[in-house]
């Protein structure tokens, strides 16, 4: 695993974390994969110390949708069986973040608008605030041009065969790990990127501002780093 040094400098717990959800509405759709990998130093070492991947309850009525299936391979039959509360997902996360903790995704303003509302209806909100995010999407489109999806940085950062982008939620999260450790290898300015996300000028900012994050327009090719 990379030192992290610059984040474990500042921070002395990395989560990253994984949704699969029902659809893109923040507000309307439901998590229904919560899944995160928890980072310290451990004797100078960044160390995983837990591995987190829960299907999470629907609200009743509500069922996983056939092209979220097929996607995902998660089915309405699968949370009926295996998902947990909603309730307990929001406990176990609060949990895991608690402290001195930076929060990190691919594309983290997806996941944290979602998680924000799962929050809001079954939880704490409040447990977000004074968190530091970091969303490696916003990283990678400054190291490669497009296409920029996960699956195309797993390819890059020559992954393939060692980790997966299988649209589940555990998966996902550990191939982000292994790609931000390539990306710290290929430059150390990752604590650059904290609270700084990019998004497409053609298309603006999906759904509400995060209000600690700072946004800025980011092009398909890379250029000068968004920090600059």
């Amino acid at each position: 695993m990379g030192n992290f040094s610059g984040l474990f400098e500042k921070y002395n717990r990395l989560v990253l974390f994984d949704t699969e959800t029902t659809g893109l509405s923040f507000s309307r759709d439901e998590i229904i994969e919560f899944a995160a990998v928890v980072v310290e130093q451990k004797d100078g070492k960044p160390t995983v110390i837990q591995e987190y991947d829960e299907l999470v309850s629907l609200t009743p009525g509500n069922s996983v949708p056939p092209v979220i299936q097929n996607l995902t391979g998660i089915t309405t039959q699968d949370i009926l069986e295996r998902g947990i509360s909603k309730s307990r997902v929001c406990m176990d996360i609060a949990r895991m973040i608690e402290g001195n903790t930076l929060l990190l995704a691919y594309n983290a303003h997806f996941d944290l608008s979602f998680l924000y509302y799962t929050l809001l209806r079954d939880g704490d909100p409040s447990i977000l605030k004074g968190k530091d995010k970091l969303d490696l999407l916003t990283v990678y489109k400054d190291r490669r041009a497009y296409p920029h999806k996960l699956c195309n940085a797993i390819e890059q950062y020559g992954l393939s065969g060692k980790v997966v982008n299988s649209h589940r939620a555990v998966d996902d999260v550990l191939a982000t790990l292994a790609v931000m450790e390539e990306m710290e290898k290929e430059k150390d300015d990752l604590l650059c990127y904290v609270n700084l996300f990019g998004y497409n000028p053609k298309f603006g900012i999906d759904g509400k501002p995060i209000g600690s994050i700072t946004y800025k327009p980011q092009a398909s090719t890379p250029g000068n780093p968004l920090y600059l």
